[in-house]
């Protein structure tokens, strides 16, 4: 990955530190004042984020949120839980932003801000060669024989509900759970985010997995926060500096097309 993923240039990051702090909003305010960006993620949505074989998490919401903590001035946190857990964090003020891979849907943004896209993403599917014939499209999966597992709370499991009422529908709290119930023959297809589902199969094709070829949904994903209109301008400003500038396609390629890092993972 180039050097220029990580950094913007020092006069551009000064330049918006010091405007942050000349005037901020409250979520802002606390976060200049702490000189930490708390940022809540699962840690098990690779390429979003993972842990390596170090423990450490990288991922391409990861990266985002480096570049964000580094142009604010400030440190950056993880906070790793759940999926299902990570709004309401965000909602009782326990992290500053989610970035895990995280949809925006009407719902959430009722409750939440979002600031995007970083992503357009879509639904895939993760299953067993000899089950992946059936399954032409997303109705495909609305068969009784059919158990599918999917995050809880997540638009996954909403699209499992709505295109397959007559399968057997499992929630989980995490990717990795999901996974271990698809080896144990325990359900018979994930229904995920199309990266999770491809990248899985690559690493998996000696236990047979396979993945649909194409995207099921459209899935924008977003960047979510509390209400605090300053931070919400400051992030979109940011966003638009760095995808005019090529820093996010930069990010986009390593960790969807670049193999490099997947050496790093368990």
């Amino acid at each position: 990955m180039k050097r220029s993923i990580l950094v913007v240039t020092l006069a551009t990051a000064l330049a918006l530190t010091l405007v942050t702090a000349a005037i901020a909003g409250p979520v802002l305010d606390n976060i200049l004042k702490k000189g930490q960006l708390t940022v809540g993620l699962t840690g098990g949505q690779p390429p979003m984020n993972a842990k390596n074989k170090a423990g450490k998490i990288i991922g391409m919401d990861v990266a985002l949120a480096e570049l964000i903590a580094k142009n604010m001035g400030v440190k950056l946190k993880l906070a790793t839980m759940p999926f299902p857990k990570l709004l309401p964090a965000l909602e009782a003020g326990k992290v500053d932003m989610v970035i895990s891979g995280m949809t925006i849907t009407p719902e959430r943004n009722l409750k939440v801000a979002f600031v995007g896209p970083y992503y357009i993403s879509g639904k895939g599917i993760l299953t067993k060669r000899g089950t992946v014939t059936a399954i032409q499209d997303a109705q495909g999966l609305n068969q009784q024989k059919f158990r599918i597992a999917a995050l809880k709370d997540s638009t996954s499991q909403a699209m499992v509900k709505e295109a397959a009422p007559k399968a057997k529908l499992f929630t989980t709290g995490t990717y990795d759970a999901a996974l271990e119930m698809l080896l144990n023959d325990k359900v018979d297809i994930i229904v995920a985010d199309y990266p999770f589902c491809a990248l899985t199969a690559f690493r998996n094709k000696d236990k047979g997995l396979t993945s649909g070829d194409a995207r099921l949904t459209f899935e924008p994903l977003g960047i979510a926060m509390s209400e605090d209109p300053l931070l919400i301008n400051w992030m979109r400003n940011f966003m638009t500096l760095i995808e005019g500038s090529g820093l996010l396609d930069e990010l986009r390629n390593h960790w969807f097309n670049e193999k490099v890092w997947m050496k790093e993972l368990p």
